[in-house]
């Protein structure tokens, strides 16, 4: 049995107009080594949604996967809060 921890982001739901496909904007804050200011930085992952299940504006978990196509390497895990 493999030990191997796959890696789990949550983020925002920014499209959901490909087929079981979504693309989830996750962002990160940190502090700024000089200025010592709160610097926020996004990133933006493809993720496998295989039901079509989510939508704009939803917050879901994402889990690192095998490479699915040529930009897709992750999977929708769960949906954690639906947009209104």
């Amino acid at each position: 049995m493999s030990t191997e921890r796959k890696v789990k982001k949550v983020g925002t739901v920014v499209s959901d107009k490909m087929d079981k496909t979504i693309v989830v904007r996750v962002g990160r804050q940190f502090m700024h080594p000089l200025y010592k200011k709160v610097v926020r930085k996004h990133k933006k992952f493809m993720a496998h949604d295989p039901n079509n299940e989510c939508n704009e504006g939803d917050v879901v978990e994402i889990v690192e996967s095998r490479p699915l196509s040529c930009k897709k390497r992750w999977a929708l895990t769960r949906i954690i809060e639906k947009s209104k």
